[in-house]
């Protein structure tokens, strides 16, 4: 597999709890724009912009980036990186990165770094990151993605409870007020490299039973016997913008560096 791979950034105007995110202003640019430069200091050969939002185009296309314009009846960003491989008639061999749109803090070398797992893996069909859990409350919130993968770096299985459970420590009531957790733990970090072929094969998949219940879309590829690289974050993975509260988080934090 060829060491190049495209950066897909999938970006959608509309947003439940945060109308417009793709075009809020951090810093005084547009969060996209900080997105889009942080793929740009990657490795990657190039780096688009998929979008379906005429407004986010023209301001993508306004600050230099490459957009391609998607269809609107997307269920999911993976579906929107389908028809942009299908469009740019990438080989079956080529690797795509999808990095969130809503991702404005991500360190450049995570990117990086899925793209080598995805290329060091030859028989996975996709790559992501982990990084260690710490704390029980965070291993206990099902807003949290845990992972627990082979000893060869596969995923097993992901899931929004907290996997493994500990049965003779956490069944404990002596263990109860304990908070530090140890090594074992891992949170999934959203971040992807596929190749062409898996995507093209993906969309053609039906929903897994697992996948619908808990709501993650990467378990309909275990379920179909895909196998998926995990490795565990070289840096700090920043926790993306899903609320105004995580906007203005990230706001005060790019305030502090410019001080």
């Amino acid at each position: 597999m060829s060491q190049d791979f495209t950066v897909v950034i999938p970006a959608r105007f509309a947003s439940q709890r945060l109308p417009g995110k793709p075009l809020v202003d951090i810093a005084g640019r547009p969060m996209i724009e900080h997105v889009w430069q942080r793929a740009m200091a990657s490795g990657a050969e190039r780096v688009l912009i998929a979008t379906d939002s005429e407004q986010i185009a023209t301001v993508a296309k306004g600050f230099g980036a490459d957009v391609v314009m998607t269809h609107e009846d997307h269920v999911n960003g993976t579906s929107r990186l389908t028809e942009v491989v299908d469009r740019l008639e990438l080989a079956d061999n080529a690797c795509i990165v999808n990095v969130q749109g809503d991702e404005p803090l991500l360190p450049s070398p995570l990117i990086d770094q899925v793209a080598a797992s995805l290329r060091d893996d030859e028989s996975a069909a996709m790559a992501t990151l982990a990084e260690p859990i710490a704390d029980r409350a965070t291993l206990m919130r099902s807003s949290v993605v845990k992972v627990v993968c082979s000893q060869q770096g596969r995923a097993l299985y992901f899931s929004r409870a907290p996997i493994p459970w500990d049965r003779d420590r956490f069944d404990s009531s002596v263990d109860q007020q304990s908070h530090e957790l140890g090594q074992g733990w891992y949170r999934h970090i959203g971040i992807y490299a596929y190749r062409a072929s898996f995507l093209r094969d993906y969309q053609h998949l039906p929903v897994a039973p697992v996948e619908a219940c808990e709501q993650l879309e990467q378990l309909r590829a275990l379920y179909h016997g895909y196998a998926i690289s995990v490795g565990v974050a070289s840096e700090q993975y920043p926790a993306g913008v899903d609320t105004p509260e995580d906007l203005a988080r990230v706001r005060e934090w790019l305030a502090r560096r410019s001080d």
